[in-house]
């Protein structure tokens, strides 16, 4: 074997590490190449496609106004500051007003309803004793038959990272922000490539001097990268992928598109829980400004909070914050963005002329949770929460203030009285003629986002059934003066014998339909129950509007079923609607992000019962209210409300149902561990009902008549027929050919009788008037 030359030997030792060297170089270069292709892909992926996960917005009703409308100037401006607008006079722009005496003065802002966008508006509104009296144009003095401001914002589904943002658009940018955000952020930015080698040494040089970290040396460029893309782990690793996706993103979008990315993604607060992302949501958190509207001063401020939003917050560290702005208003002013004078006025101005409140956002627990409930059943869970969805509802602000407010201080009031600290309470509020869901409370504390008893609390209705029994009994040929016996009976019950009893544990004999329904009386309600059959109010229940399956049990007849207030709203919708079956709703109209219209919650009627048998019963729970279990509420005598309480086994629960003119309302009060609470309807949730119809100010009820109604004066005690100089008489109303006739026929008329009686009665009067002419000769 021939053996290796030194010089062979030299060279195999020589190219075996370049060899190896060029190896792992190909090797680094191909892993280089790949990772590249990878975050390539991984920037076109994202930044092409949905950028941000933007939740879908719910908006209260819009406020509609015309002359003549009750509505008082605190209860405007409490509408207005809840959707967002501020204070400020002279106003200058969309979302001010300023109030003088009984005039407000206003200025609108765009908004796009389904029937297309509503510009901003200039409005002058006059009020007096509690009403609008005058409605013009601020600008050109037209007076106005009708406007409506732009709903408020009341809350939205968030992803789970609860990141709410208001996308904005290039053209949407205002200049002097993105001036005074290059100037501060990155000098270089319309220049560099996503990194800037000299802005790196520069904050070097600046950090050694400090002995700490005092200026950052990151572009626009990769500041969006760390926030759209990285953690915020400061490694080598992570800077060096930071600086290559920043070049991949230069390469492959322009400035603007970067700097329009940055504007909506960059953070600037917090809140509670919601965090606030881009110069679009933060100008209308902080100041209740859109973009556009923000001052020198304003856009200082925002742009300085890009460095620590939670250091620079001007509500929570406001010297922290007013250092800041002087700082950027100098920079402003070094680089020509702003004059001398805009500079003095900018240092002079307050850092926020708004006070800081509540804005409503999230704030009404109960009815976002209906509508999300609602929504899904159209939309997926994902849609709700990244396809930026407008949701216009139907909420009254009004009537939800106001029937939070009532029922936490009359539950408050109920529960000192009877000891029962653990007191729980529910109301919902409906437009009675459309079954529009005005309101819902879903806990004596309104914003406990919780349990939501409004919808989910199954509890016993108790006599809330009974209307539909009656209803049963009306449409199998009963009438309101037709007799039924309250008096005991035994009924076997699955070999059990049922002995019901009445509340007062006494028994009333004969009585009119109408006067049992007034009363509640058990024992009538059951014998007229048996008498209608199960299976027919079973089917009247299911017809009023209850879905859920229902046993034949004479316990039935009695309210021994459960039921959530919703459900019960759902059932008395009927009834109080004309017999007309409409589906409760909370939304209008669904609209995507570019405001096109997606789904119309339009109003869906379905006749189930004739107008002539629903007058009858709503005139039995008028009865109700006069001279029923429902007379306990102190009202005027020319006021006329329809309802029924109800109350279940051991005074767990208390109920009350019932509508006026323009709402139905329904309302719960009991205790979550389904213990007694010593209230019956009348004394609990009636107590509720009336303040809240009293604090939103619900007329009375003017039931329309059909034409074939007849109406029949009867005796209370013998359910005959009677004439109004009977005291022991009342008026009802019939189906026409239904009320009852007189049972005695007229006597026999004996003409010549008469005939005599007339002739005696001359003869009297002659014989008199000879007397007064002798006596005066």
């Amino acid at each position: 074997m021939k053996k290796k030359s030194p010089t062979q030997k030299k060279s195999l030792k020589t190219i075996v590490p370049v060899t190896l060297a060029i190896f792992i170089f190909l090797l680094a270069g191909l892993y280089c190449v790949n990772y590249i292709s990878q975050v390539n892909d991984e920037i076109r992926q994202k930044f092409d496609g949905k950028r941000w996960s933007v939740p879908a917005v719910i908006y209260a009703r819009p406020l509609e106004l015309y002359p003549g409308m009750q509505l008082t100037p605190d209860m405007f401006i409490q509408e207005l500051q809840l959707a967002g607008y501020r204070q400020e006079n002279p106003v200058q722009s969309p979302g001010g007003y300023f109030r003088k005496n009984s005039t407000i003065n206003l200025i609108t802002r765009d908004f796009s309803f389904p029937s297309g966008i509503e510009k901003s508006t200039s409005l002058r509104i006059t009020f007096s004793a509690n009403s609008i009296t005058n409605l013009s144009n601020n600008k050109t003095g037209e007076e106005l038959t009708f406007t409506r401001i732009d709903p408020a914002r009341i809350g939205s589904f968030h992803p789970l990272i609860h990141e709410d943002r208001l996308v904005l658009k290039s053209s949407e940018i205002p200049e002097i922000l993105r001036q005074c955000l290059i100037t501060v952020e990155d000098k270089n930015f319309n220049t560099h490539y996503g990194v800037s080698p000299t802005g790196i040494l520069r904050a070097l040089y600046a950090n050694m001097r400090a002995g700490r970290t005092v200026q950052g040396g990151s572009t626009l460029t990769q500041q969006l990268v760390k926030n759209f893309f990285l953690n915020r782990d400061r490694t080598l690793s992570r800077k060096i992928q930071e600086a290559v996706m920043a070049i991949l993103l230069e390469y492959h979008y322009t400035k603007e598109d970067i700097f329009t990315a940055y504007l909506n993604e960059v953070f600037l607060g917090q809140d509670g829980g919601r965090a606030i992302h881009g110069f679009g949501l933060a100008s209308q958190f902080y100041f209740r400004r859109n973009i556009n509207d923000l001052s020198v001063a304003q856009v200082a401020t925002l742009v300085g909070m890009v460095k620590g939003p939670s250091y620079y917050d001007p509500r929570k560290n406001p010297e922290n914050c007013l250092a800041r702005r002087e700082i950027i208003l100098r920079l402003m002013l070094d680089d020509n963005i702003i004059t001398q004078e805009d500079f003095t006025l900018a240092q002079k101005s307050p850092l926020s002329d708004v006070v800081p409140q509540g804005n409503g956002f999230n704030r009404f627990p109960a009815f976002l949770d209906l509508v999300r409930r609602q929504l899904t059943e159209q939309y997926k869970e994902d849609d709700l929460k990244s396809n930026g969805l407008k949701i216009l509802t139907t909420l009254d602000p009004q009537i939800q203030w106001n029937t939070e407010k009532q029922i936490k201080e009359s539950t408050s009031v109920l529960a000192n009285k009877t000891d029962q600290k653990q007191l729980q309470g529910a109301m919902i509020v409906t437009g009675r003629e459309n079954g529009e869901v005005q309101a819902i409370v879903g806990s004596v504390n309104p914003l406990d986002a919780g349990f939501n008893r409004a919808v989910d609390a199954q509890r016993q209705i108790g006599s809330l059934v009974k209307p539909a029994v009656y209803l049963a009994a009306l449409a199998r040929g009963y009438t309101l003066a037709s007799p039924i016996m309250d008096v005991s009976l035994a009924i076997n019950n699955d070999g059990k014998s049922w002995r019901p009893e009445n509340y007062d544990k006494k028994e009333h004999g004969q009585v009119a339909l109408y006067a049992a329904l007034a009363k509640s009386y058990n024992l009538a309600t059951v014998r007229l129950g048996m008498d209608v059959g199960m299976q027919n109010v079973i089917t009247t229940i299911k017809s009023l509007g209850y879905s859920e399956q229902l046993q034949p049990y004479p316990s039935l007849l009695l309210g021994s079923v459960t039921m959530s207030p919703l459900q019960i709203c759902q059932i008395y919708q009927t009834i109080a609607s004309g017999g007309f079956y409409l589906p409760l709703r909370s939304i209008h109209s669904v609209m995507d992000s570019d405001d096109k219209v997606l789904t119309r919650y339009a109003l869906e009627v379905e006749q189930r019962f004739s107008p002539e048998l629903i007058f009858l019963l709503t005139h039995a729970l008028e009865r109700v209210m006069h001279e029923g279990t429902g007379s306990r509420l102190q009202f005027s005598k020319d006021r006329f409300y329809a309802g029924k309480t109800g109350t279940s086994n051991d005074l767990r629960d208390s109920w009350f149902a019932g509508f006026s003119d323009a709402h139905l309302a329904v309302v719960w009060l009991g205790r979550d561990d389904n213990k007694p609470v010593s209230l019956t309807g009348s004394t609990g949730a009636l107590r509720v009902w009336g303040k809240v119809m009293e604090a939103i100010n619900s007329n009375s009820l003017e039931a329309t008549e059909p034409e074939n109604i007849a109406w029949q004066r009867i005796d209370t005690t013998t359910l005959q027929p009677a004439t109004a100089i009977n005291r022991n008489s009342t008026l009802l109303p019939f189906v026409s050919g239904t009320e009852p006739v007189t049972s005695w026929s007229a006597p026999e008329i004996d003409l010549q009788k008469i005939e005599d009686g007339a002739k005696k009665v001359e003869d009297g009067a002659k014989k008199i008037l000879e007397s007064l002419n002798n006596l005066f000769k």
